[in-house]
This record gives C-alpha cells, structure tokens and sequence, in this order.
C-alpha cells in the first residue's frame, strides 16, 4: 500500500455526477486552494457504503464552513452514481446527496491512490485529506466490511487547520477546543505533566 502522505496528491480527470445530477468532467487541481477529503468506496448499490455516503452528505455543512470540499470516487459509471442517487433511501438508495460523486471506471484514480483491492476488482474504503496546496496530508484506509467514522475526518481536518494556525502539534485524542502542544522537548515536558493521566 502506497503511503501518500507529505507527497502531492495524483490528479484526475473524470465524469462526474455534480449535486444538481449534471454531469460534469471534474479535475482534482480545480480545487486548490480549499481542504478536500477525497474517499473512495467499493460500489454503488451496496451495503455500508449508503450509509458513509449519507453520513458524509449530513455532516456535509461542517466540511463547507471549514473549507472543505468532500469528493466521493468509485469504480462505477457516472450514469450508475446518478441512478443510485435517484433511488430513494428507503430503497437501499442514497438521495440527493450534495457533493461529487467521481466515475473511476477504468480504475485509474483507485490504481494512483492504491486503494484497488488484490483482485483488482473495486477499491477498498479509503480516505484521503488534502491541504490547500494539493499535499495529502492524511489518508486511512479501511477493509470493505469496515465503515468509517466521519467524526474523525473532521477531527484530522480540525487538526491540520489548528497546527497550520498555531503552529502547535496534535497530541493524542486531541480535539478540537483543546490545548495543543510545542513542538519541542519543554513543551512536550509541560503537556504531559498536565495532561499524561487524562490521555
């Protein structure tokens, strides 16, 4: 499994299904200058895929005041993104979700990203975040039964943005509202003699 982080993310060009449905040939580099958690999934029309999808679109407001953009990729066919999301919730669809949906169906971004699974066939669950100037600057990657926790993509977002800001690092269960800690060995010394019991 490729490691990414620290390096320029691979960019793309692909159909895309945009949330108004249009289709739309969407590059990764179009959106320099904002955050991105770029995730990839294995398929349309499955089983816990619907439900990160979802949970992504209601945390979606969140990403957007932080400004983030959520990019969603799979190996299906534009037309299959678009006919899932015109399938109701109730129907094992997704609905109107509000961000990109990427058509990888040559697996060419899964491949870049080496997320394809051993036989090739679909991508495992994984996440990618990217900084404003296109570096990933975190990725996890999950097996196809493991959903993941849209909580804790926005507690790495929050995390870069606060040691961009402050110039501090994020020290275990950091969340955001907490102290930070200097990157040095006296304020590695001050953080745990406060805070060592409480980890």
């Amino acid at each position: 499994m490729a490691v990414l982080v620290g390096k320029q993310a691979p960019d793309f060009k692909a159909q895309t299904v945009m949330p108004d449905n249009s289709f739309k040939e969407v590059t990764l580099s179009s959106l320099r200058g904002k955050y991105v958690v770029l995730f990839f999934y294995p398929l349309d029309f499955t089983f816990v895929c619907p439900s990160e999808i979802i949970a992504f679109d209601n945390h979606l407001k969140e990403f957007k005041e932080r400004n983030c953009e959520v990019v969603g990729v799979s190996v299906d066919s534009h037309f299959t993104h678009l006919a899932w999301k015109n399938t109701p919730v109730d129907k094992g669809g997704i609905g109107q979700v509000q961000y990109p949906l990427v058509a990888d169906l040559n697996k060419s971004i899964s491949r870049d990203y080496d997320v394809l699974t051993a036989d090739g066939a679909v991508s495992y669950r994984g996440l990618f975040l990217i900084d404003k100037n296109g570096i990933v600057r975190h990725q996890i990657v999950n097996d196809l039964p493991l959903g993941r926790n849209i909580q804790e993509a926005l507690r790495m977002l929050d995390a870069l943005q606060f040691t961009e800001s402050h110039g501090e690092v994020c020290p275990a269960n950091w969340n955001k509202g907490k102290a930070g800690m200097k990157p040095n060995a006296q304020g590695v010394a001050s953080y745990l003699a406060q805070n060592a019991k409480s980890l």
